[in-house]
């Protein structure tokens, strides 16, 4: 019997984790199909009955807008899902569902790749305050960074982040702040990294942040996987840039061994992600999680999902 995964969002109608989790099950020769199930809020819970009834399930994943919302809907959580208040990816043990958060291990490679051989920085600016924001933050306090600043369009969404880590966070200063270009500016101007966890850039050429508020040598990672103008104003002023691509991979791929059980063909996956954004797809996994992008430049939501 061929086996289900899903992808639950909405909107979902062009999905790279489709492609890239397909290629890896047919692969390993895997008899599993990856759907996409577009599903608003208010038919999330039948999603998630409808997984938990049925042996046809490995389990499934989870993006836009529904990341924080289905916590409470699984029967466990893991460490990293607990952490964050938010899951990606879904396991079933007999009835019973675990969620799970493989964003947090996307992030940290993602952030590796991008420092590099030098020494972690301790200080960062996050823009975007959901469910990617959140794996991106608990990640950055995992590092041992000293100080986070959150910029969110809605401030009250960045306080409510900030609150959410404020015992694992006890060490260090995790900050809100106003979403105003004069005190990102000053912000960047302290800070070694820059992550963009908006959705500000995904369907339009827009940055959520003027060039000329961007620090030179800044390490700058943007969760949507595109080159987008962010990234582009930023390698123009002197910064080393990222788009999120490895962290889409690699979250992708540690849910496959959830699923599966085995490693996963991360060279496979990794053809199969490039083939399909050649093709134009850049939409659902793997993207910045929250508020879709209407947002002008200047002005930020919280993102549209980095990882599942």
């Amino acid at each position: 019997m061929t086996k289900r995964v899903v992808l639950i969002g909405h909107p979902v109608a062009h999905s790279l984790s489709g492609a890239m989790q397909q290629a890896a099950f047919d692969d390993q020769g895997i008899d599993a199909a990856y759907e996409l199930w577009d599903r608003a809020p208010i038919a999330l819970p039948d999603a998630i009955a409808e997984i938990r009834g049925s042996d046809d399930f490995l389990g499934a994943n989870v993006t836009i807008p529904h990341k924080e919302r289905v916590v409470p809907l699984v029967d466990r959580l893991t460490e990293e899902a607990q952490a964050t208040g938010a899951v990606n990816t879904i396991t079933r043990e007999g009835k019973r569902l675990v969620g799970h958060n493989t964003d947090v291990p996307g992030f940290k490679v993602a952030l590796d790749h991008l420092v590099g051989r030098q020494k972690m920085p301790r200080v960062a600016v996050v823009l975007g305050a959901g469910g990617g924001a959140r794996a991106v933050v608990y990640g950055l306090i995992r590092e041992g960074f000293q100080r986070i600043v959150v910029f969110n369009r809605h401030l009250h969404r960045a306080e409510g982040l900030v609150k959410h880590f404020g015992r694992s966070a006890a060490h260090m200063e995790l900050k809100a702040m106003p979403w105003h270009e004069s005190i990102i500016e000053a912000e960047l101007a302290k800070s070694k990294v820059l992550v963009n966890a908006t959705s500000i850039g995904l369907t339009s050429d827009i940055s959520p942040i003027p060039a000329d508020v961007i620090a030179p040598d800044l390490l700058v990672l943007d969760l949507i996987y595109a080159r987008t103008r962010l990234l582009r104003d930023s390698e123009a002023g002197g910064s080393t840039v990222a788009d999120g691509e490895l962290m889409l991979l690699h979250q992708g791929a540690a849910a496959f061994t959830l699923w599966t059980g085995q490693p996963a063909p991360t060279d496979v996956m990794q053809k199969a992600l490039s083939k399909a954004r050649a093709g134009g797809v850049r939409s659902a996994e793997g993207e910045p999680t929250g508020e879709p992008d209407v947002a002008t430049a200047g002005s930020a939501g919280s993102a549209g999902s980095a990882g599942a």
